[in-house]
């Protein structure tokens, strides 16, 4: 039944790799199932039939999809099916979609579409991965024109060693989580999180990651060998270069004029006359020809501002290749937050702040992941005013999701573990102002957020981005690109980290692939950068992060009771641990290992909630005192629960420190007094004492 089935193999980190073609999808224009240990991904790539007409890009899509059955789980939503593709998966997209795009024909305009739906999970196998091997074999052996393939792997560090394809195991003691792509020559994509690892170890980890890259687009270029299609033709959507010459010729001089600025308003101003003008001179010749304008007034400015930094090491706002823009930092902008930063850079600028919160309140994590819950949070918005565009917001697309994901992995490795700062904890970066480098400059504003909100990080981040301009075999690298840089240039290659070592990076490329020489010296560039920045701003700013949080943040306690005894302060239906939220004006959480996290704005009524419970899950001891409330008055004495269900009685003779005559003259139901364990008799009944209470308290103010 299935003539063209074919079966590849390839032995990766040590565990099987099986391509399958020719059975599933035939109707794709490429299609192959990756099975990757027992981990199935089925990727195929689909074009249009005709260019989409009105547009000067690729429309290309990559939707990395989670089947919750690839796990065997049921979806946790209402109507019980898979939703909105989750944050890992956007994330994966992205990172798939980044070193695919550049190798595409700069002028196709048909749309591409690669689905990649992953169907079986091995957790020791990553289906990123295989998911990215496989739309490299789906383009590769499909008749879209494409100048692949390339190849990917995920790398590890562990004590020390690099490892490529780690297991689930190897992952979660790991110091680094990096993908790396390539072709068979270059580099094409990079990104990854670290535990501060340093440059040349991070350098190391990618050139070992392109090894094995090689060797497997060696196995790809086989697999095109036997069943590759040849590539369909396509109508060309470069403009005429005769009315390219004819705008050069008309308004070069004007345009180098309008772009000689490091005002993105004023540019802007400059630019519109032009536009104007070549409008109205080429109105009669090329009617109906607006975008193939717009698309050569683009391209001279390109030429330009690419003229400029290669041939005369000149920016267009003036600064040296190794210069960054004038900086400022700022900490406590706003008020009730608990805690705010703000950092610009240039025509940059975000604004940060950092909320703190129980741990009930982490995210859960509904995906194909092992990953259930987390705790640090990390949001971007991008709002139209930023780039001076009357645009209404319509929530977080896929990039305001992969520059949060890029901050809160910049941040995650310096944050105090749960033990040292029990809170979850949320940043949102809000971008106010947008001239290049938002992400790299939320890393830093985040950096003072969340020491003004008393975060004690092990160490201050900063993040950097660095361009690339080539020209056959000439290439230069500059730091902190701006806007017009970014748009006109080869490379926006992120990093962010401490003094110590990188925390994150993150490449974006438009050219077929980088140098070991050119990624060397994109570290070197951001590891000055960096370093600059942090001690420069960030620590002239603010020090160290504020010794206590904000006085509007909730105040957390801790402590850990025997499993054993949860049940007890929970109480039957919970009315005992309600009751004690309610009567002490805290959240209290309890996990299953027993430990309890108590918040309270109040720290004092933290301390009441800490006492009630510790009565309850501990077992009284003769003098402990504690804080009891009068339940029932007896001719001989005062009966007083201690804790909810711990009831103990102190005698009329205890009651003060002189002589009482009658119960009444002393206390009365409900009222709170302080009492002393003195005994508990065979039958585990408790006596209390207020009379050794009141001594103790004397002689704790007497010292």
């Amino acid at each position: 039944m299935f003539e063209d089935f074919r079966k590849f193999t390839y032995t990766l980190a040590g565990r099987p790799l099986v391509i399958e073609t020719g059975k599933m999808a035939q109707l794709a224009n490429g299609s192959c199932l990756v099975r990757y240990g027992d981990t199935a991904v089925l990727c195929t790539a689909t074009a249009s039939a005709a260019p989409r007409e009105g547009i000067d890009f690729l429309p290309l899509s990559v939707d990395f999809e989670e089947k919750l059955y690839s796990v065997g789980r049921i979806p946790g939503s209402w109507n019980r099916r898979e939703g909105r593709p989750t944050e890992h998966a956007i994330l994966a997209s992205r990172v798939i979609d980044r070193p695919i795009r550049p190798l595409f024909p700069k002028d196709l305009r048909n749309d591409v579409v690669l689905s990649l739906t992953v169907m079986s999970v091995d957790q020791d196998c990553s289906p990123e991965v295989a998911a990215m091997l496989g739309a490299s074999i789906a383009l590769t052996i499909s008749d879209i024109p494409w100048n692949g393939p390339i190849a990917g792997v995920f790398v590890g560090l562990v004590d020390g060693k690099v490892v490529i394809n780690p297991t689930l195991a190897e992952r979660q003691v790991s110091d680094l989580q990096l993908t790396v792509a390539g072709t068979a020559k270059k580099v094409v994509m990079i990104e990854a999180g670290a535990n501060q690892v340093a440059d040349d170890v991070m350098f190391d980890a990618i050139m070992q990651a392109h090894e094995e890259i090689k060797e497997l687009v060696a196995f790809i270029e086989g697999i095109r060998a036997e069943i590759g299609k040849p590539k369909f033709e396509y109508p060309s959507c470069v403009p005429d270069p005769e009315l390219f010459d004819k705008i050069e010729a008309m308004v070069r001089p004007e345009v180098e004029a309008a772009l000689d600025t490091d005002d993105k308003k004023v540019r802007d101003a400059r630019l519109k006359p032009v536009y104007d003008k070549v409008y109205e001179a080429l109105a009669e010749e090329y009617p109906d020809s607006k975008a193939l304008i717009d698309e050569c007034l683009y391209k001279l400015q390109k030429k330009i501002v690419r003229h400029w930094l290669l041939t005369e090491q000149r920016r267009v706002d003036g600064r040296k290749m190794d210069q960054i823009r004038p900086l400022a930092a700022e900490v406590g902008v706003l008020p009730r937050v608990h805690g705010s930063g703000m950092f610009t850079r240039g025509q940059t600028q975000v604004l940060t702040t950092c909320t703190l919160a129980p741990m009930s309140e982490v995210q859960l994590l509904d995906g194909i992941d092992v990953e259930e819950t987390k705790r640090y949070m990390h949001h971007y918005n991008m709002p139209g005013f930023s780039v001076g565009e009357a645009k209404a917001s319509r929530g977080a697309g896929r990039r305001e999701i992969g520059h949060g994901a890029l901050a809160e992995r910049s941040l995650l490795p310096v944050l105090p573990s749960v033990e040292e700062f029990p809170y979850a904890i949320r940043c949102v970066s809000e971008v106010i102002s947008s001239n290049g480098s938002t992400s790299q400059a939320s890393v830093c504003g985040s950096t003072l957020a969340l020491m003004d909100a008393g975060v004690p990080i092990k160490a201050p981040v900063a993040g950097i981005s660095c361009g690339l301009i080539t020209e056959g075999e000439r290439w230069m690298t500059m730091i902190d690109i701006q806007g017009l840089e970014d748009f006109f240039g080869d490379m926006d290659f992120k990093v962010a980290g401490t003094k110590k070592g990188i925390t994150s990076i993150q490449m974006d490329l438009k050219i077929d692939g980088l140098t070991p020489e050119i990624i060397k010296s994109a570290f070197e560039v951001t590891r000055k950068g960096r370093f600059y920045i942090i001690d420069e701003y960030l620590l002239k700013t603010l020090p160290a992060p504020r010794e206590d949080v904000s006085k509007y943040a909730p105040k957390m306690i801790t402590t850990k009771i025997d499993p054993e005894k949860i049940r007890e302060v929970i109480g039957s239906g919970g009315k005992v641990i309600q009751k004690i939220c309610a009567d002490t004006n805290c959240k209290i959480d309890i996990d299953d290992d027993g430990s309890v996290f108590i918040a309270a704005v109040n720290k004092d009524d933290g301390y009441r909630a800490l006492a009630i419970i510790e009565a309850i899950a501990k077992d009284p001891e003769p003098g402990t005192i504690y804080m009891g409330t009068v339940t029932r008055l007896m001719n001989f004495g005062a009966f007083v629960e201690i804790a909810p269900g711990k009831e103990g009685l102190v005698h009329i003779s205890q009651l003060d420190k002189h002589r009482v005559a009658k119960v009444e003259d002393v206390v009365s139901v409900g009222d709170q007094i302080k009492v002393m364990v003195t005994e508990i008799d065979e039958k585990g009944r408790l006596n209390l004492s207020r009379r050794d209470a009141l001594a103790a308290a004397d002689a704790a103010d007497g010292e």
